[in-house]
């Protein structure tokens, strides 16, 4: 890489790739969570990713090119964490372990994407600035409803368990 637009694209590839990853781990993550909102959160987040992806391409159409992955090692290791600790914890431990994992992928996921969105704006893209906007708003939702769902039912639940 030797300039913006070029980081531009392989951070684009590297984002692209992450979300079909992501869109193929989600289910094993949904099946394995007992909560019942959890399951339905990663559900929810599994057709966002979808979308994601979709949008994604529109970008890359925006910018005169093809749709395509580069392998993001970061997801990577975050779903191999997930993998992992979905054989590791069971029952309440587990499903803990999971949103703080999925917290940590929206976190990725919310980096990349401002990345993105202002490296779109600089180098004069309105269209991928805007999409790359609406994804960039959904992670933070995303997020969010994480957070609430750890700190109102799921991390709660949890206190009797502490002994």
């Amino acid at each position: 890489m030797k300039t913006l637009n070029d980081a531009f694209e392989h951070t684009l590839e590297d984002i692209y790739w992450a979300e079909n990853a992501l869109s193929k781990a989600l289910p094993k993550v949904s099946k394995a969570v007992s909560s019942a909102d959890l399951k339905k959160a990663m559900d929810d987040h599994l057709k966002e990713t979808k979308g994601h992806i979709k949008t994604l391409e529109a970008v890359f159409k925006s910018i005169g090119k093809e749709a395509k992955g580069e392998k993001c090692d970061a997801m990577d290791g975050l779903l191999k964490e997930a993998d992992g600790l979905i054989e590791e914890a069971s029952g309440h431990a587990l499903d803990v372990a999971l949103i703080g994992a999925a917290q940590a992928v929206e976190h990725y996921e919310i980096a990349r994407y401002g990345t993105l969105r202002e490296w779109a704006k600089v180098l004069g893209n309105e269209e991928a600035h805007s999409l790359l906007t609406s994804i960039l708003d959904e992670e933070k939702a995303a997020n969010n409803k994480l957070t609430a769902l750890a700190v109102t039912v799921i991390n709660a639940s949890g206190k009797a368990s502490k002994k």
